[in-house]
């Protein structure tokens, strides 16, 4: 491989992320390209880095999600590799070092990562226990989506993430695209980086996030293993989301009946094949 800073670009979506963005941001090399896809359309995001930020681009758009916005940024790239970002995520000193220098011992890959800095909460997963090329390259079947390295030449059709999903395992889907084309994926274990995750939201946000789940569990299951069995995977989820719903409404907590009801309504939208519309009023 013949992997350097110069010929990253790092594409960072954002939707109202004006208060963590920077921190992200303040971790990259000053010199590197950046694109930030804003999905709020928020025109002052890019009144307010460019000037704080060298060869920053700021893409404005609605919401469409974190794949779509990807999308964006991934089609506007100039040079070879492209790395997403979650804007809450930061790397550690010499993380971007390890990461290059680990992945310039390899002849190709597809998509790479740093690991997770939480042990607990690996951002990766493989099916196979002995997957080390050595002590630093750790081969697997998918990484998570806030930290995702591509090599774009591996990507001749710019068929990157799928946009009929919203949100939740847009990058999953792509990995197993990945795979089952040969491809190759890897998580540098010396090159670490911090993803925040779990930010607590309201109400409106929690309702969004189960019904999109439930609609892409059962969407994502369709497309890659048919809709028999995506029935079968969800079906404990429905009756359960049932069984909930009422258990709380007899308790008289709307909040989680509100919950509950939000997940039946995303899985049988998908099962309807509907497309996942469901957005939050701001």
């Amino acid at each position: 491989m013949n992997l350097n800073l110069n010929d990253i670009t790092f594409i960072i979506v954002t939707y109202k992320s004006e208060s963590i963005v920077q921190q992200c941001l303040d971790t990259l090399p000053k010199d590197s390209k950046k694109i930030i896809v804003e999905n709020s359309n928020n025109v002052n995001l890019e009144k307010d880095l460019k000037p704080k930020y060298d060869n920053i681009e700021v893409i404005l758009s609605k919401n469409i999600g974190m794949g779509g916005g990807n999308n964006l940024g991934l089609k506007a790239c100039k040079t070879n590799f492209a790395f997403i970002l979650n804007p809450d995520t930061k790397f550690e000193m010499n993380s971007l070092d390890n990461l290059i220098n680990s992945l310039n011992t390899l002849n190709d890959f597809t998509l790479a990562s740093p690991l997770n800095d939480n042990p607990k909460v690996p951002n990766y997963k493989k099916k196979n226990k002995n997957n080390h090329l050595n002590k630093n390259i750790l081969s697997v079947d998918s990484i998570d989506g806030f930290s995702m390295l591509f090599n774009l030449k591996n990507f001749s059709n710019k068929n990157y993430f799928d946009e009929n999903i919203f949100l939740y395992l847009e990058n999953d889907d792509l990995c197993l695209r990945v795979k089952k084309k040969g491809g190759s994926i890897y998580v540098i274990t010396n090159s670490l980086i911090n993803h925040k995750g779990g930010i607590a939201g309201n109400k409106n946000l929690e309702y969004l996030r189960n019904w999109h789940w439930m609609w892409s569990k059962f969407y994502f299951n369709k497309k890659h293993y048919g809709f028999l069995n995506a029935l079968l995977k969800i079906s404990f989820n429905l009756f359960s989301a049932f069984f909930k719903y009422f258990l709380n409404l007899i308790l008289f907590n709307s909040h989680k009946r509100k919950i509950y009801k939000m997940r039946i309504f995303g899985i049988l939208s998908s099962i309807l094949g509907k497309k996942s519309s469901f957005r939050i009023q701001d």
